[in-house]
């Protein structure tokens, strides 16, 4: 009653029985060659007894020393012992393994049937899951508190929309600098290849995605390549406040995907090479506006305006 309880196999009976069986063939296997080693010194000790110790020297059988026929005898039962191991397999036959074989292939197909069961069913709980999982998101995404990413356009433009001369800006601002470094700080940054060109170096605490059609243009280590604005909107999904930062054409083309304008709209007028698209406000409400009078740090008056899509 208070006794240890007895193991219980983890194997089947078939595997057991193989398994025992197997270990009697590898057992008949060594003491055949236990039987061929001492076959080998019993032979030379004979031989020495006879020969060198003189050992029944005189007695002779037709002739023949004794140990021959003590060789040859011992030979006749070690050449039975290997008969009985190799031939007439006496631990494990012919019919024995092609029956042994039989129970392990049945054994393993029925494991297999199994197998293919459970994958079918996990299959099916997968496609349930992933049903309910977009069901899910889409139902996120209808909520209103659901957070979405917002594309932001940032620039600097003056009265005439004139934003820059042979890839350089046209002003220095000091606050308007401050204030692209504070919106833009920690989050990814999208321009085309000469406004990333215009840098001497990428912008530190941003991630860099620059768009160019040039398969083999070369860019430092942590920025972003793509060939494409929809590419580079994609690279950036994870921000949920990633900025296009120029140049004209990439500020074209974000003009129908931007959810936001930070604009800082510089009151002058400048001969320029490369303009921002005319704000269409029908499409978009201003929704902030700090003016800025011109001082000893700033050359020009400007405000900084904000525009949201409507």
């Amino acid at each position: 009653m208070f006794g240890k309880k007895k193991p219980i196999p983890q194997i089947d009976k078939e595997q057991l029985e193989l398994i025992e069986n197997a270990q009697k063939r590898i057992k008949q296997k060594k003491l055949l060659y236990v039987h061929f080693v001492l076959f080998l010194i019993g032979a030379l000790f004979l031989i020495l007894a006879n020969t060198v110790l003189g050992i029944g020297e005189d007695f002779k059988i037709f002739e023949i020393n004794w140990f021959v026929f003590a060789i040859l005898l011992w030979l006749f039962f070690f050449f039975y012992h290997a008969f009985n191991v190799f031939i007439s397999h006496k631990f494990m036959g012919k019919a024995w393994e092609k029956q042994q074989l039989e129970k392990l292939v049945a054994k393993q197909q029925a494991r297999i049937e199994k197998l293919k069961a459970g994958f079918v069913k996990e299959e099916t709980l997968i496609a349930q899951s992933e049903v309910y999982n977009e069901s899910t998101t889409k139902i996120e995404n209808l909520k209103p508190n659901a957070k979405k990413s917002k594309l932001t356009i940032i620039v600097a433009a003056a009265e005439n929309d004139a934003i820059g001369k042979g890839n350089k800006l046209i002003w220095h601002l000091s606050d308007d600098l401050k204030r692209f470094k504070s919106l833009t700080n920690g989050h990814h940054i999208i321009m085309g290849r000469k406004t990333f060109e215009s840098f001497p170096k990428p912008l530190p605490n941003r991630t860099h995605v620059v768009i160019s059609r040039q398969d083999n243009y070369k860019v430092p280590d942590g920025v972003i390549l793509v060939h494409s604005l929809k590419d580079a909107i994609d690279a950036a999904k994870t921000d949920l406040q990633p900025f296009i930062i120029g140049g004209g054409e990439i500020y074209k083309q974000a003009m129908n995907l931007a959810d936001k304008i930070e604009i800082t709209r510089v009151h002058e007028n400048f001969d320029a090479d490369a303009y921002f698209p005319k704000i269409d406000t029908s499409i978009w409400k201003e929704t902030s506006n700090v003016f800025h009078k011109k001082d000893e740090n700033h050359d020009y008056e400007f405000s900084f305006l904000t525009y949201e899509r409507k």
